[in-house]
């Protein structure tokens, strides 16, 4: 019995490791490209069945990689505002955090090859660029959320990336469109972690981690919030007036009440209390995201 609780410890603590609240930033780009390409009636659902596990697994991998190198270096402790890390509280060993970083990059690896074999090179390449681009995160000399490149990165990765790569799964095709419908995507991803910087600026300071919101501070990280949600609506009107998508494409607008409330709390909550904006933000990318595959599909 003793053995069967130490287990389930365990197995909570990897679950909690996962970060399971910001799993949708890999769920929605998926989700939008796939859309997007049941638009241009061509969609073969096994391909987004296996560019969501990667995306899953990836996340994963820069959720675990993220816990590790913060941890390493001092910028997790227990005393930090947001969720419990699984390294700063004692739950997971470093050692075993290693082995699981490794597990899941190379599962995602391993998955990915079935894309490789059915389309072509290409995804292979993108693959190995998102996987290391997820180690770099945090890892290695240059580590990109210490040196204030945290918000391009979730950008171009979260949004770009891995919407428009969806997209090329079912098509082959890289357009101005695909580019255009993954905005929105990268706005909203990115506005999590502004929201994870903005609460931690103060801790990052000491700790030396140098995110946008450290370098640039309170007032701007709150505008840079509000212009990529502004941005995110923005991408309906053109896609309505230039490429003749319906009415329902702006049936995302149906979540501007709860941006409302957002935008109010991230000008008047501090502290702890803003790991509920940090899940209501999280919560508007993946509805806005289902609304819009929608629209696009509609």
């Amino acid at each position: 019995m003793e053995d069967l609780n130490t287990n389930t410890t365990k197995l909570n603590s990897w679950l909690l490791a996962s970060r399971p609240k910001t799993l949708l930033a890999a769920v929605v780009p998926v989700m939008v490209g796939s859309a997007l390409a049941v638009s241009y009636h061509k969609f073969f659902l096994p391909y987004s069945i296996i560019a969501l596990l990667c995306s899953l697994l990836i996340q994963i991998g820069t959720n675990f990689t993220n816990d590790l190198y913060d941890y390493i270096k001092g910028a997790d402790t227990k005393k930090r505002k947001g969720p419990v890390r699984v390294l700063a509280s004692g739950l997971i060993s470093v050692k075993e955090m290693k082995v699981g970083i490794i597990i899941v990059f190379g599962t995602a690896f391993l998955l990915g090859i079935y894309l490789v074999i059915s389309i072509n090179i290409f995804i292979l390449i993108i693959g190995i660029i998102s996987i290391s681009a997820g180690i770099i995160y945090t890892a290695g000399p240059f580590p990109l959320a210490y040196n204030g490149l945290g918000d391009l990165f979730v950008f171009v990765f979260f949004g770009i990336v891995g919407t428009m790569g969806t997209f090329y799964l079912h098509t082959q095709q890289i357009s101005i469109l695909s580019f255009l419908v993954s905005v929105p995507v990268g706005a909203l991803i990115t506005n999590i972690l502004i929201v994870n910087n903005y609460r931690d600026i103060e801790e990052d300071k000491s700790a030396g981690k140098k995110t946008l919101a450290v370098f640039l501070g309170r007032t701007f990280t709150r505008w840079q919030f509000i212009v990529l949600l502004v941005l995110s609506y923005i991408v309906s009107i053109i896609l309505f007036l230039d490429y003749n998508f319906s009415y329902w494409i702006f049936l995302p607008y149906i979540t501007i009440p709860v941006t409302l409330v957002i935008v109010k709390m991230m000008f008047t909550s501090a502290g702890e209390a803003l790991n509920k904006t940090l899940e209501l933000t999280a919560k508007l990318a993946g509805l806005f995201g289902l609304l819009f595959s929608i629209g696009l599909i509609i």
